[in-house]
């Protein structure tokens, strides 16, 4: 189901830590939303945070130019691509009623719901370690988990990120990230 364009701008947060690729997956749906016509805003929040450091990215997208210059505080989408992060960040704080929360995680939709409280919207969840240690023998599960939230959403085409992803990282990397990003799509549990 696509996201709502008419009344404006889509916006996503993320949550990951330092090195985990938030920054990058967060640019990537952005390029794949310009490549469809769409404006954008991307751009990351940290400081002098070191590798595992919790750290967050926002991403505006719209059909018309976007004049918001701050962070996301009420965001339609919300990506959690750490698990371990659920221990300490509450993902749906600022999340709009209808929104989409998408995580990383092994658990069932309605065991997300349950333990924070999220009646509204739709809830993802992706078991997006697995997929990366299965796929690319690394924990790289940012692409894993942007697929879910890309296909959650509708807002590119899933085909324009792989696009996108495979512009970026070409040849085996490249390869290996498509396998992943297509069985993320194939396993998401939405509720």
């Amino acid at each position: 189901m696509a996201m709502d364009f008419a009344r404006g701008i889509t916006e996503f947060r993320w949550h990951g830590r330092g090195g985990q690729g938030v920054v990058t997956s967060n640019q990537m749906l952005g390029k794949a939303a310009l490549a469809e016509g769409n404006y954008i805003q991307a751009f990351p929040e940290f400081g002098p945070e070191r590798t595992g450091a919790p750290v967050r990215a926002f991403l505006r997208i719209s059909k018309a130019p976007i004049q918001v210059y701050a962070q996301v505080y009420h965001p339609d989408v919300v990506v959690c691509i750490d698990p371990t992060l659920l221990e300490v960040v509450n993902p749906t704080e600022g999340l709009k009623d209808e929104g989409t929360l998408v995580l990383n995680t092994s658990s069932e939709p309605k065991d997300i719901r349950q333990k924070f409280g999220f009646r509204g919207g739709k809830v993802v969840t992706v078991d997006a370690s697995s997929i990366a240690m299965e796929v690319l023998g690394r924990p790289f599960y940012n692409m894993p988990t942007m697929a879910a939230a890309v296909s959650a959403t509708g807002v590119v085409a899933v085909d324009t990120v792989i696009g996108e992803v495979l512009t970026r990282y070409p040849g085996k990397v490249g390869d290996l990230n498509k396998v992943a990003i297509e069985r993320a799509v194939k396993e998401a549990k939405v509720g």
